[in-house]
């Protein structure tokens, strides 16, 4: 008896399993093992992968400044810790995945990436001159310039516009 309903409490825990882990939080996947991360994944239809990026875009940008360069720096951290044989492995994955997507995947990828520059585009244009001197700032600060300024040489897009 205690054997049937030990092998049914197993049973249920893993059909539940799954819902379990589709409810994880951009920050639950990234402390994930690479291989665990890996076949969370690949468990995924191309819809729920999608969806999941939503989300954790969603989840991303309503972060208060200080938890995103927390997360970044996490990141940077992990990627830093690797072995270059690691990294180069990671690379290869990356590219494998790339190379894997189909034709519709691809075009869909590009779509998206043309809609968030184009976001990105119209709230640049929205911006003032002072709000666009922070961004440009804050910008220069996440890529490790700070105080970066442009010195002569090529004028920035919005300087020909002028």
């Amino acid at each position: 008896m205690l054997r049937h309903s030990l092998s049914r409490c197993l049973a249920v825990a893993v059909l539940l399993l799954p819902i379990s882990v589709f409810a994880q939080s951009l920050s639950e996947f990234q402390n994930l093992s690479p291989e665990d991360r890996k076949a969370y994944w690949e468990a995924m239809s191309q819809e729920e992968r999608q969806a999941k990026r939503e989300e954790w875009r969603t989840e991303r940008d309503a972060m208060s400044d200080e938890d995103r360069a927390a997360m970044r720096e996490q990141r940077r951290a992990q990627w830093e810790s690797m072995s270059e044989e690691e990294r180069q492995a990671a690379q290869e994955r990356r590219r494998a995945e790339r190379d894997s997507l189909s034709d519709e995947e691809r075009q869909a990828k590009r779509e998206q990436m043309r809609a968030r520059r184009e976001e990105m585009r119209a709230k640049w244009e929205s911006m003032s001159e002072e709000e666009r001197a922070a961004a440009r700032e804050e910008f220069g600060k996440r890529r490790g310039h700070p105080g970066r300024q442009r010195s002569g040489g090529k004028p920035s897009r919005d300087e020909n516009s002028d």
